[in-house]
């Protein structure tokens, strides 16, 4: 029998998901879910690197709570995905520790995410936590043993890090781990609403997946389009305007979209007119996700219980890569040897002591 392949990936709580993350991760998820095994990843320990404040801790609980409802009101079924809490698999701090040890320093400097990643989170100095993410990145991917791990384009520099750990630990050891393949959703990185950056909650550029039509309508209405069209007769640029990007991805009647542009660019449709269609089409979308998203909310308990079974699943998976990668180091070998000698002792001394009170 064939082994069913495995993917890994999961996001950071760090709040609610928006359009950009279904188009860069959520719809590949829904899609691979029926041909991989696949784990789901609540990253409470990645967002430590960057958000570590008690006030950030104080919040991952319903954070992880309401990004999980996004998952399942997306279409993720938790029956055929492993959804679990990262902190909660005291494995992965061991694999991180024995992973530590298969990469340098300078490797790790030469990642020039990490010092995006510090800029963004306005630290001006690198962590020791944040110059060894790709490691414990490197854990979470290995832990399940994954084959496949859907990236970003900034991630996939972290992928060659688990890819160099796997193959430095199987050419040291013998071979545990699987060497796991990058994938770069096809949808690519969805523009924030202000045209200037990638959609980002903490940019305040995202229309989350939870807005109500009311919002969404406000959001778009209030979106970059071109600076130089000042009326409705000027012609303008369809290529990068946010506006029709949006239309791209979520209006489904293409030939609607196609007509769109053409006013657009002849100065023969208004900014109003294209706003109005793209609202609708944006919440056309995001209403099977409501109503999804209040059945699920709906249901006391169930979110938690998903996360929990999620989290024991994984633990087990845990459990025995663990085992199997210190068996193959020989570490497991050690603490036996010692335990045994020690229990031996042991029997000897009590013996001895007996003897002598008889």
């Amino acid at each position: 029998m064939t082994t069913q392949k495995r993917i890994l990936t999961g996001d950071r709580p760090t709040g609610r998901l928006h359009l950009g993350h279904y188009l860069g991760s959520i719809e590949a998820r829904v899609r691979l879910q029926h041909e991989y095994k696949t784990f789901l990843i609540i990253a409470d320990l990645h967002m430590l690197t960057t958000k570590n404040s008690s006030d950030d801790i104080s919040h991952i609980d319903e954070n992880a709570r309401q990004m999980v409802i996004d998952y399942l009101a997306c279409g993720i079924d938790p029956v055929k995905v492993t959804i679990y809490l990262q902190s909660a698999i005291h494995e992965v701090y061991e694999l991180n520790t024995l992973f530590q040890n298969l990469v340098t320093v300078p490797r790790l400097q030469r990642l020039p995410s990490l010092k995006d990643m510090a800029r963004a989170a306005h630290k001006e100095e690198m962590s020791y936590g944040l110059l060894g993410y790709p490691i414990l990145q490197a854990a979470d991917i290995l832990t399940p043993r994954a084959h496949l791990v859907p990236v970003g384009k900034d991630n996939l520099a972290h992928v060659e890090i688990t890819r160099e750990i796997a193959r430095r630990f199987n050419s040291l050891y013998g071979e545990v781990f699987p060497i796991p393949e990058a994938m770069v959703p096809q949808m690519g990185t969805l523009v924030g609403t202000d045209g200037q950056a990638k959609m980002s909650k903490s940019l305040g550029n995202a229309i989350l997946l939870s807005d109500d039509a009311k919002t969404v309508r406000k959001k778009v209405f209030s979106m970059y389009t071109d600076p130089k069209r000042i009326r409705a007769d000027i012609p303008g640029t369809v290529e990068g305007n946010p506006v029709f990007i949006y239309h791209d991805f979520f209006n489904p009647d293409q030939a609607e979209v196609e007509d769109l542009k053409a006013r657009y660019q002849a100065g023969r449709v208004g900014d109003v007119e294209v706003k109005e269609k793209l609202t609708l089409a944006l919440n056309n979308f995001l209403d099977p996700i409501r109503q999804r998203r209040a059945q699920i909310e709906a249901d006391t308990g169930f979110v938690d219980e998903v996360i929990y079974e999620g989290t024991l699943r994984t633990r087990q998976e845990a459990q025995a890569t663990l085992l199997a990668a210190k068996k193959a180091m020989g570490l497991t070998g050690v603490w036996n040897r010692i335990s045994r000698r020690a229990e031996r002792r042991r029997k000897k001394s009590a013996k001895q002591q007996a003897n002598a009170g008889s």
